[in-house]
């Protein structure tokens, strides 16, 4: 399915389930196919959940466009397709920059119609410096504008089942991701901070964070349940960065009791 934008740029996005169940809203990492969540949203729908599924502007079957590189950009498209669906009190799930896209929506537009909240593998502050040591692995304030030209590495730990990994293989070679273009958003993301967001939180968070991340430290979700009592923290084993498509069963059965907890379905 796809929608323009209010700058006319065209966002893929896939709705399964029952419209009149609760809904999930998934949005993926910079560089990332929604087609990673395949196992997640399987386990949601036969919970009764409705999962909404979207390919950020520059990526998967998304229009590709020098428009609106910024992360509130990606909240307005959020915000934009939820208005035009009619979605009421979604639980929002972001992986890596997803989570951040998450994070600016709140700031951007509340949290009074959202129920709930899942970050997975994302730190609220990119960049580390002398007070905050819990973002980016090596990004610092005096190079991250060249750390970020280079590739940053390998994202996984486990590898994925043989049957995701084929589909992916597909989805890159048809819908190519373009790392050049998207510099100037991953420069808006790093230089973010959300932690004021995440301390003012009202509603549940869930942070997930795999024990091999090659990106952020697991210690993170610990330190954002320091800052606020409605944030709970787990640590998902033998994943990556990619953990709900690394390690789906443990990832959906940490989910669906999470969701459990706040009264989601």
């Amino acid at each position: 399915m796809k929608f323009y934008t209010n700058d006319r740029i065209e966002i893929a996005y896939d709705d399964f389930g029952n419209s009149t169940q609760t809904p999930v809203v998934i949005l993926s990492g910079i560089g990332a196919y929604k087609e990673y969540w395949q196992a997640t949203i399987q386990a949601l729908v036969a919970k009764n959940y409705r999962v909404i599924n979207i390919d950020a502007r520059n990526q998967g079957q998304s229009e590709h466009t020098r428009k609106g590189l910024r992360i509130t950009r990606h909240a307005m498209d959020l915000r934009e397709l939820l208005i035009k669906l009619h979605v009421k009190h979604p639980i929002l799930m972001g992986n890596s920059m997803g989570a951040a896209t998450m994070f600016a929506y709140v700031s951007l537009f509340g949290e009074q119609e959202v129920a709930a909240l899942v970050d997975v593998d994302q730190s609220p502050k990119m960049i580390n410096d002398d007070q905050w040591q819990y973002g980016f692995t090596d990004l610092h304030w005096d190079d991250f504008h060249m750390r970020l030209r280079q590739p940053l590495g390998k994202p996984t730990y486990h590898n994925f089942d043989d049957q995701l990994f084929a589909k992916l293989q597909t989805l890159k070679q048809q819908y190519p991701y373009d790392a050049e273009l998207n510099y100037p958003l991953l420069l808006d993301h790093a230089t973010q901070d959300w932690r004021d967001v995440v301390t003012s939180l009202q509603k549940p968070l869930l942070v997930v964070t795999g024990d091999h991340s090659p990106f952020f430290p697991v210690a993170v979700g610990n330190v954002m349940e320091q800052m606020n009592p409605l944030v709970q923290a787990t640590t998902i084993m033998n994943a990556g960065h990619l953990v709900m498509a690394e390690q789906p069963c443990q990832f959906n059965q940490t989910l669906l009791s999470f969701l459990a907890t706040v009264g989601a379905a």
